[in-house]
């Protein structure tokens, strides 16, 4: 089946100056290969049902920043998988095809990728981050437009970052780091550190990935109460995970999912 979206190679783009590729991280949304750890409370269809929907709103949020030069993209994996987005992404959004056996080749090989194409910055997005504010990757964007080489980098609560936002594809950064763990952050400076690399820092945010993470997530939705918002930044609305949390709040109960919210009201 061919998919809607365009599947960017290498080259070939008529960019305007100083474009920037913002593109999310994904898997292709498969029941028994994303949100795991959320197997149980939830279900392998629900967990993945759950993960298009992180996916929905995180795009959505992207969408809200595109402009003649920022352009939305999924970077996916695995190759093959295209037609799993279909009806899913905002109009205008294109498919990248991960490359490399691990995150930070996959890291490393997108941000070659979109840089190749003729884009001037690349900011890499998770997936996982369904509240995630727009004005957090606007202001990647905006210290990425400014002159001279420098990494942006939003730090996640679980100790990893929740985008990067990179001018040159420097390897060192992916190199000798400890993936999916809560050195990720900290290692990942040490890597700039060495390179001499100015860093942009943007305010923590969460990914969700785990009980607790979707907890957060919930209190968030139905409670208006953030893990770690010192900005107090305008949350994105996130109404594809929203509907579906409620949809399971409604079938199995105020206490399912392992979660008790006796103050919290689910409209």
């Amino acid at each position: 089946m061919r998919t809607p979206y365009p599947v960017l190679e290498r080259g070939g783009l008529n960019l305007i100056p100083r474009s920037c590729a913002l593109a999310v991280m994904a898997k292709t949304p498969q029941a028994g290969a994303v949100k795991t750890r959320l197997v149980p409370p939830l279900d392998a269809e629900q967990a993945a049902r759950l993960n298009t929907c992180f996916l929905q709103d995180v795009t959505g949020c992207v969408a809200t920043l595109t402009s003649n030069s920022v352009h939305g993209y999924v970077a996916y994996t695995p190759a093959g998988g295209e037609s799993a987005f279909d009806g899913l992404l905002p109009a205008g959004f294109r498919l990248l095809l991960q490359r490399g056996a691990n995150l930070g080749e996959r890291l490393l090989h997108a941000t070659e990728d979109f840089l190749a194409a003729g884009y001037e910055a690349v900011c890499l997005i998770n997936s996982d981050s369904p509240t995630l504010p727009n004005e957090l990757p606007r202001r990647a964007i905006d210290a990425l437009t400014s002159a001279g080489d420098r990494m942006v980098l939003g730090k996640a609560l679980d100790g990893g970052y929740y985008l990067i936002g990179l001018k040159k594809a420097h390897r060192r950064l992916f190199e000798d780091i400890t993936w999916s763990s809560a050195a990720v952050f900290d290692q990942t400076m040490e890597r700039a550190r060495e390179l001499g690399l100015e860093v942009e820092l943007l305010p923590a945010w969460y990914d969700v990935d785990n009980l607790e993470s979707l907890r957060w997530l919930c209190e968030e939705l139905f409670a208006g109460n953030g893990p770690h918002n010192p900005e107090s930044l305008a949350a994105h609305p996130a109404p594809c995970t929203r509907d579906y949390l409620c949809s399971l709040i409604e079938k199995r109960g105020r206490h399912t999912l392992g979660l008790e919210w006796p103050a919290v009201g689910v409209t």
